[in-house]
């Protein structure tokens, strides 16, 4: 059997990133699908299906392939937190979050589409943030300008400076791929890493 080419169902620029770390060689897709919630879902069920959807839908371009998918949501105080879009916001949100949790949930899927066969999960991982002044967010919004980012920040920037400590297994999740849980599904499916 010829092996499987990997591919990332994701636009995201952070997402390909991640991947890049593996050293291993993928290509990317932009699967369209609607990441609408449906009522009553949990955020951990949502990135989940989500994730799923997207691998799936790529599936039909690539059907000798380990096709990834993941999606991600920010939750503060029980809500979803999505990117802001501006920098008013940004503030907002921001402020919402000085001094509090917010709990980032990634789902991540690995389909063999040759076999159909799918490995899910929701890892969770959680920020906390400092108590935050008017002026650092104004200063750290104007700097960065993360506007593109579910929670008003990026972690792997200046955005470090907002937080107090993070919880869970793997920091790569907060950025939109839990590589840790990702190694282990391709391992599964026999593509070794190292």
């Amino acid at each position: 059997m010829s092996r499987l080419c990997l591919v990332l169902a994701s636009s995201s620029p952070y997402r390909r990133q991640l991947l890049e770390k593996l050293g291993l060689p993928f290509e990317t897709i932009s699967p369209e699908i609607d990441e609408s919630a449906q009522p009553g879902e949990h955020p951990e069920a949502l990135v989940a299906r989500l994730a799923e959807h997207k691998a799936r839908a790529a599936a039909s371009h690539y059907p000798d392939a380990l096709i990834i998918g993941s999606d991600q949501v920010a939750v503060l105080d029980g809500t979803i937190v999505g990117k802001p879009g501006s920098h008013e916001n940004a503030v907002r949100q921001l402020q919402a979050a000085s001094g509090k949790k917010i709990i980032f949930h990634t789902g991540v899927c690995l389909l063999n589409s040759r076999t159909g066969k799918t490995q899910t999960e929701a890892v969770p991982y959680t920020v906390v943030f400092r108590r935050l002044g008017r002026q650092q967010i104004e200063n750290y919004l104007r700097k960065e300008q993360p506007y593109n980012c579910a929670g008003s920040f990026k972690s792997e920037g200046l955005g470090i400076a907002l937080f107090e400590r993070f919880e869970g297994e793997d920091p790569n999740t907060l950025i939109g791929l839990p590589l840790i849980r990702l190694v282990d599904m391709l391992e599964r499916e026999g593509m070794a890493i190292i």
